[in-house]
């Protein structure tokens, strides 16, 4: 990390993290965060669900979620971005204070709930965004929608030309009752609508680790039948297991490092049932825990919450870190490494 990076952090961590979250998006656009570009060797280039990327390190949704700063998240050294959430209309989200951040346990909680300035502006921004790595959106429903199945379907149809792929997310924690969609009938009635109307862009579903092996293994088997082109393991965690941060009971979804293992052992499981290509996200905080997730059966990963405490310049150090690890253990691309560890976590 250079200097003035640290200083900058160090600066943003003393004020309210909603608002220093704010300022770093702005930093962003004025160009003012390091820009290397993606980074790309021979190991790390790989595809995901027909999509090239130049390394198998991602953005995760909610960094950056009304579209505003994808040209320069796109040159800091990022393989995929995935912006969002974004629903039908624009929406406040619940009340402030909504994120806390945890630091003894390098981890955040936020209760968001899908905060965001709704599809029509979020829109007109993909539409003018230029990055040369693929932008995804993450699909989310009004709060107070009388069918909240349908507003996948409504944002969908609305941006799916404007994106490389799309998000079903009926994983977070903070829409009340949005997980119940998780359950085989209802993920299956849901992703149909979105099938439907999702053209040639392809469809990822972002699950929650709070699964039982019961409600992994249904799940495999609906994105299975439903034609999910990667799914996305895992949202950000209800479980308040061994922190020790003054916000530990802050109520919404945990994430960062406590997650790591709890996310990891979903991942694992889900890539013991099922074939399709997996995103493993929660925790990832460095190229030693990338690569354990892509050992897990991931063919990439992303990362959010580890970049409030690690800076963008992360992102070059674990994509960079991640090739070394690839090379050290003889694998010539990383898809070859992809599901060796699984039994690690099973």
């Amino acid at each position: 990390m250079r200097p003035l990076e640290r200083l900058g952090l160090a600066a943003l961590r003393r004020m309210d993290p909603e608002t220093a979250h704010g300022l770093a998006l702005k930093a962003l656009r004025r160009g003012l965060t390091p820009a290397p570009g993606p980074m790309t060797s021979d190991r790390l280039h790989t595809t995901l669900a027909g999509l090239g990327l130049p390394n198998p390190v991602g953005l995760a949704a909610g960094f950056d979620k009304n579209a505003e700063a994808i040209a320069p998240l796109a040159r800091a050294g990022f393989g995929f971005l995935e912006v969002g959430a974004a629903t039908p209309l624009a929406q406040p989200g619940n009340p402030r204070p909504r994120l806390f951040r945890l630091h003894e346990d390098a981890a955040a909680i936020n209760r968001f709930g899908f905060n965001n300035d709704g599809m029509d502006v979020i829109g007109r921004r993909l539409k003018t965004a230029q990055a040369p790595i693929p932008v995804g959106l993450n699909l989310g429903a009004n709060k107070t929608s009388p069918d909240r199945a349908a507003d996948f379907g409504t944002v969908m149809a609305h941006l799916c030309e404007d994106v490389d792929f799309a998000t079903v997310n009926v994983s977070s924690p903070n829409t009340e009752k949005l997980r119940d969609l998780q359950g085989p009938a209802a993920l299956a009635a849901l992703l149909d609508g979105v099938m439907q109307v999702r053209g040639d862009t392809p469809v990822f579903l972002k699950i929650a680790p709070d699964l039982t092996d019961a409600d992994i293994a249904d799940i495999a088997v609906v994105a299975r039948d439903a034609g999910v082109d990667a799914i996305i393991a895992t949202n950000t965690t209800l479980a308040r297991d061994g922190l020790q941060s003054a916000n530990a009971q802050e109520t919404g979804g945990l994430s960062g490092q406590p997650l790591f293992g709890r996310s990891t052992r979903a991942l694992a499981q889900l890539s013991a049932q099922t074939d399709i290509p997996l995103i493993g996200v929660g925790g990832v905080g460095s190229a030693e825990q990338a690569y354990a997730k892509i050992r897990a059966g991931a063919s990439a990963v992303q990362l959010y919450t580890a970049l409030v405490y690690g800076g963008l310049s992360l992102v070059q150090e674990i994509a960079a870190g991640l090739d070394a690890l690839l090379a050290r253990d003889g694998f010539a691309n990383v898809r070859e490494a992809v599901g060796t560890g699984r039994a690690d976590w099973l």
